[in-house]
Formats: C-alpha cells, structure tokens, sequence
C-alpha cells in the first residue's frame, strides 16, 4: 500500500503542504488532515476512520475528524483520558490494538469503543516540539486490520504530518499572541483616553484619575476597560481605536 489514494497525481508531501497553506486555521488543517489519512487508507481498509487529537497545556484539546463517527470515537477517549491515540500522543510510541475484545491495556475504556462497532485501532504519534502533543488515530470495524505495511505507512504519514503541524502550531500560538497584544492595546488606550477626559474635568493628575477608574471599576464590579468605555461614551466620543498595529 502507498499513500496517494487521495491524489495520484500530487505527492504526498506536496498535498500536506497544500492543506496547510488552503487552511483557515489550525482546526481547519486538522481536520483536512484527518480527511487527507482516512482517504489515504481507504483503498485497503474498509469502514476506516480517523481522527488527530492535539494537546496543548492549559488550552482545550483539539479533536480533528475524518468524519461524525470519528469524532464521536475520539470523544470516547477523552472521556476516558485513556486510549491508543492519547498514549501515543503523550509517550511518543505507537500503540497497536489488534482486537479491543480481547484488550487488558485500557481498562474500561475497550469496552466501551468495541459497544460502538470497532474491534481494531492504530495510534501514531505525531512529533512536536514545545508545548504541544498529538497523535493520529485509525480505527477499524474489524479485528487484525492494522498489519506492519499498513502501520509502516501510517509512521510515514505521521512524520510529514508532524513537520508541518509543527508550522501550523507555531502559527497558531503566534495569531493568539498577535489577538492579545492587540486587545491590551486597545484596553490600554481606552484607558489612557478616560484619563485624559477624567484629568479635564477634574483638573487633577494622570496618577488621580488612574484612581478614580480603579475605584469604579473595584466598585461597580467592572473590568477597568469597560469602566474607561463608559467615561469615554459619556462624553458622547466613541471608542478609540488603536492605530498601531503588532
């Protein structure tokens, strides 16, 4: 078996790329990522899916999905924070289950997914470097699907996937940077603009005004930017935009 199912006339590499660069977002790219592998093994393994689980510290677990079913498989483990893709995202190892009828490594957990039809799984551990983990997951309606040509295979996937996924990460981490800095400027001149108007008014200090907001925001149970919105507002002005840009 070779991956290209999806697109003969592409490489693999190239199509990774593709989704990287035609995706919106890092959800997006997992997601396509997921389709891009359920496709690449569908012309050998019947009633396959697949799904990509990434784990980030203190932020929500991303599940991406081949499709309903998949997700709702994935969902399964992390109810149970246990299964083939969750240990292989966490130890770096894959983790082969040949039937979940006669599996003694998950505890509850194989009962549960064999109750949604699936006897056989494959996780594969994407490599990331920093903050983040992730793993691909296959999973099979039948028991013994999962043979060495097919997980040397799914190995290949998962390390173009990783190098790429690394990119999107990165990406990622910098947009939500690139948000918060731009909301602390905005918050920051919001304020600086109520001051000002607080000064004017009251022919006191930067340092006095700065205490009047606080005192209001403390007091009306507020963050001190909405409190600086309402100073701004009822002098009939809008809301300042910052000009500056990250």
């Amino acid at each position: 078996m070779t991956l290209g199912s999806v697109d003969h006339g592409t490489s693999e590499p190239a199509q990774l790329q593709d989704l990287v660069l035609d995706s919106a977002d890092l959800e997006q790219f997992l997601n396509r990522l997921a389709v891009f592998a359920a496709g690449s093994f569908s012309s050998t393994i019947r009633d396959v899916f697949c799904s990509v689980t990434l784990l980030r510290p203190k932020s929500r677990s991303v599940i991406a999905s081949s499709s309903e079913e998949a997700k709702k498989l994935d969902e399964v483990q992390l109810a149970f924070d246990d299964g083939p893709c969750l240990r292989a995202a966490r130890e770096g190892q894959i983790y082969v289950v040949r039937d979940f009828t006669a599996e003694d490594r998950f505890g509850e957990y194989a009962a549960a997914i064999s109750s949604h039809g699936i006897r056989s799984a494959l996780g594969v551990p994407i490599a990331l470097e920093g903050y983040a983990a992730a793993g691909l997951n296959l999973y099979a309606t039948a028991p013994d699907v999962f043979d060495p040509d097919i997980i040397g295979v799914a190995q290949s996937l998962g390390k173009e996937a990783s190098k790429l996924l690394r990119v999107a990460v990165h990406i990622a981490h910098l947009t939500a940077t690139n948000y918060h800095l731009t909301e602390a400027l905005d918050s920051r001149t919001t304020i600086d603009v109520a001051a000002g108007i607080i000064m004017a008014q009251n022919r006191c200090s930067h340092d006095d005004a700065m205490t009047v907001l606080k005192a209001a925001s403390n007091g009306r149970n507020m963050k001190l930017r909405e409190v600086a919105a309402t100073v701004v507002e009822s002098i009939g002005q809008q809301i300042p935009e910052t000009h500056f840009q990250p």
